[in-house]
């Protein structure tokens, strides 16, 4: 259960605590201040986790079904009515007796992979024949009480609906130049040869190693590392993560994971995740397992109304979830609220690279986050103590809280307001 937020005064001196070399395992869940919510308990079944999928507003349920529809053959549902790879469990750090049990119980053991350097083993299994996903999850559990088990649920974007086209961001802007940024991202695929990322390296990851851009993902990266914040500064570092590649089916709880523990390879201290789904215990153990390695991660909360569960990973412990708010300060009616906002960034109208090297006015939580994380990577190059430190007291201290709001949607504040965006005409 998580705790009610700590004041200004309690952060900086838990970030003193940091600095003097205390435990990130066991000093991270609190570092981030929070309202109360009861947090996804890893569990022997799913009864007790998440919300429904079928709360979430009416145009992510109508996505949800058309996915399901189209691609019957590779997806089903978990017991809310999310999205799980038809099929397929995964089983977590699973012992040899274990694997051996359930191959006699019918499942096909798949290959063992490694998530170095996350300690994290995990293994795919195939459902048995005449047995459908939810069935086979029972079946693993009753056949390993022990273990630790769950679907390979699906995550999804957090953009609300594409706005009208738009004028490139001006070259210069507010503010003077900015310092390279060294940076992570997790989504889809990331187009490096648009205007917005010219001077910015950016390192790809996944798809076999093949190149498959995407209007989402080479958004949020001109938030976080590119032109779309003016000013930015030549010789910036993106890790780019593509877990879709080009497939509507992609974004798995799989791929999320084996992304982070790249991502934790390359020693990359601020990672963005606009991507939202239900809990999941393998993208729990990844995302704990990234926080004691000193890694500060980033998340969306979504774009499907107030009334919406909890989306995850920004309803995690020490996740910062950010929500959005417009031009003029009001969050927006789309945004995810309760206690797993931590902040709001601009999220209406703000211009990011679009295809084609175009550009276009943007909306929702998933352009509101890269723009949190952009402002904690300038304190944040790589993992550690000092600089999670400096990063969450930056954000903290460039809070502005307006008159009488709520917490629930606003956090601890709006942050970003001094960043030299472009924003279309009217917002």
């Amino acid at each position: 259960m998580r705790t009610r937020p700590m004041t200004r005064t309690t952060l900086l001196a838990l970030a003193g605590l940091l600095l003097a070399g205390a435990s990130h395992a066991q000093l991270l869940p609190g570092v981030l201040p929070r309202l109360p919510q009861a947090t996804a308990p890893l569990s022997n079944t799913l009864d007790d986790v998440g919300g429904d999928v079928r709360r979430l507003s009416g145009a992510r349920a109508l996505e949800i079904r058309a996915l399901l529809r189209a691609h019957r053959r590779e997806l089903d549902t978990d017991a809310h009515g999310a999205p799980i790879v038809r099929g397929e469990i995964i089983a977590i750090d699973p012992g040899v007796a274990a694997l051996q049990a359930l191959r006699q119980a019918g499942f096909t053991v798949g290959t063992e992979r490694v998530l170095d350097p996350l300690a994290l083993r995990v293994v795919a299994l195939t459902a048995p024949q005449g047995r459908d996903t939810r069935a086979a999850l029972a079946l693993a559990q009753h056949t390993d009480p022990a273990g630790n088990y769950d679907f390979d649920h699906l995550f999804w974007r957090s953009a609300s609906a594409a706005t009208a086209a738009a004028a490139a961001p001006a070259a210069t802007g507010r503010g003077g130049p900015a310092a390279p940024l060294r940076v992570g991202l997790v989504d889809s695929g990331v187009d490096d040869g648009h205007p917005a990322l010219a001077g910015t390296d950016v390192q790809h990851w996944g798809c076999d190693g093949q190149r498959v851009p995407d209007a989402h993902g080479t958004a949020v990266a001109s938030l976080l590392a590119g032109r779309a914040v003016a000013g930015a500064a030549a010789g910036s570092t993106l890790f780019a993560a593509d877990v879709y590649c080009g497939q509507a089916t992609g974004g798995t709880a799989l791929a999320v994971a084996q992304a982070l523990a790249w991502l934790s390879r390359e020693r990359v201290g601020v990672v963005n995740i606009s991507l939202v789904g239900p809990p999941n215990r393998l993208l729990e153990r990844a995302i704990a397992a990234m926080q004691a390695r000193g890694h500060l991660l980033v998340a969306a909360v979504g774009n499907d109304g107030p009334a919406a569960p909890p989306l995850y990973p920004a309803a995690y412990a020490g996740v910062v979830g950010v929500g959005a708010v417009n031009a003029r300060e009001r969050v927006l009616p789309e945004a995810g609220r309760g206690p797993q906002v931590d902040f709001v960034a601009p999220g209406a109208g703000v211009i990011a690279a679009a295809p084609a090297g175009r550009w276009r006015a943007v909306r929702g939580t998933s352009y509101a986050a890269p723009l949190v994380a952009r402002m904690a990577a300038q304190h944040m190059a790589s993992p550690g103590a000092a600089q999670m430190a400096a990063a969450l007291s930056a954000l903290d201290h460039a809070a502005v809280l307006p008159r009488g709001a709520d917490a629930l949607a606003y956090g601890h504040g709006v942050v970003g307001l001094a960043l030299p965006l472009t924003r279309a005409p009217g917002n």
